[in-house]
């Protein structure tokens, strides 16, 4: 079977947008997402760890991450919302198909979520309560947590990688039907874009729970003394170089290993290679930056910060871009959203970006707002 014949042919479908606009707010709205997303997709597992092992400054640091995380949460899934919008209404021809083949699994995330965010709030709850080092219940949830987000990550990976497995779909249709009626339990597992995907995204959130390390330190962190900063300066640079050289790996195995031919073909020649340099080479730039800083000892400035947490927001919008790319690459044999016709509806497209540039701003005035609180004093 052709795999193109696995798609929907349907001659009234039609783009409700220009072509461009839907990959561009794609991007963006996924990049608005992923920042907040990398915190709590490892993040909470670097903070679960650092209430055990991490002395005094990393238990300091755990439980101001997990006091923030509802916050946290909460920004990301609502950015995410954009992202996966556009996703259903561009790439609806493939996205529906692979989630259909998937279904249980992609509504289990809504089962997921609900007990990790709320393990989240148990945890943040019982801080106040116990000192920064919550035991008991507390702890099993915030443990819960900090597995349930990266299954979800894993749930969404088998997702998106499915959208570009056209060719897979008919085996796995086979392998998961009753009488010709899908039964929705299929995973992409043997996919190999599967593995490696997943785990660069993990990579990629270490570096960005570092830059927060700083970012949180410079901006929000005023009441903390001199040797918790100081021990910013020193961990972020650390993990970092963790988070790099997952990235790396990962990224290495993924480019190398899974992507086709056609793929490379365009993707390590010009002019794209420059965008596949600068996504790989990009994360450096910011590890270099925090290890030119790590020797200071006076306290973390709002400069420092805000260009660590700019650098690190190019980083991932770099991930993202190169990420359209490659998908529209590996879908556009079969599918192809730019020679797809559009009736472009001007007015709900004028009132979706007027809510969503709102909506941005309210929230970055609501941050800066907490930012600009003054330091609080034991006696205050």
């Amino acid at each position: 079977m052709n795999p193109a014949d696995l798609l929907d042919k349907w001659p009234g479908w039609v783009l409700p947008a220009p072509p461009w606009f839907i990959v561009a707010i794609k991007t963006v709205g996924f990049t608005l997402h992923a920042a907040p997303m990398n915190l709590w997709y490892a993040g909470i597992v670097v903070a679960m760890l650092l209430a055990v092992l991490g002395g005094e400054h990393g238990r300091q640091f755990s439980a101001r991450l997990m006091r923030q995380m509802p916050v946290i949460i909460a920004v990301g899934i609502n950015f995410g919302i954009v992202p996966l919008l556009f996703i259903q209404v561009g790439y609806g021809s493939v996205f529906y198909p692979a989630t259909i083949l998937m279904a249980w699994p992609w509504l289990l995330v809504v089962v997921l979520l609900l007990p990790a965010y709320y393990g989240v709030y148990t945890y943040g709850h019982a801080l106040a309560k116990a000192d920064g080092r919550p035991t008991g219940f507390p702890r099993v949830a915030g443990w819960g947590a900090a597995i349930l987000f990266p299954v979800i990550g894993f749930i969404f990976a088998n997702a998106m990688s499915l959208m570009e497995n056209v060719a897979g779909w008919q085996k796995l249709y086979a392998a998961n039907n009753y009488h010709g009626a899908a039964l929705g339990a299929a995973l992409n597992t043997g996919d190999p874009r599967l593995w490696p995907r997943w785990l660069l995204m993990f990579g990629l959130a270490l570096t960005t729970t570092a830059a927060w390390v700083v970012v949180d330190a410079g901006w929000f962190a005023g009441r903390e003394s001199d040797d918790y900063q100081r021990w910013v300066r020193r961990f972020a640079w650390k993990l970092y170089a963790l988070g790099i050289a997952w990235f790396a790996a990962a990224g290495s195995w993924y480019v190398f290993g899974t992507w086709s031919d056609a793929t490379k073909a365009v993707m390590l020649k010009q002019p794209w290679v420059t965008l596949t340099a600068a996504t790989a080479l990009a994360p450096g730039a910011v590890w270099l930056l925090l290890l030119l800083s790590r020797g200071g000892q006076e306290r973390i400035g709002r400069l420092l910060a805000a260009l660590v947490g700019l650098a690190q927001f190019g980083v991932v919008l770099l991930n993202a871009a190169s990420r359209q790319v490659v998908q529209h690459l590996e879908i556009s044999a079969t599918y192809n959203i730019l020679e797809k016709p559009a009736r472009v509806q001007w007015t709900p497209l004028a009132i979706f970006l007027a809510i969503a540039v709102s909506g941005v701003v309210v929230a970055g005035w609501l941050i800066y707002q907490v930012a600009r609180l003054p330091a609080k004093t034991d006696a205050a």
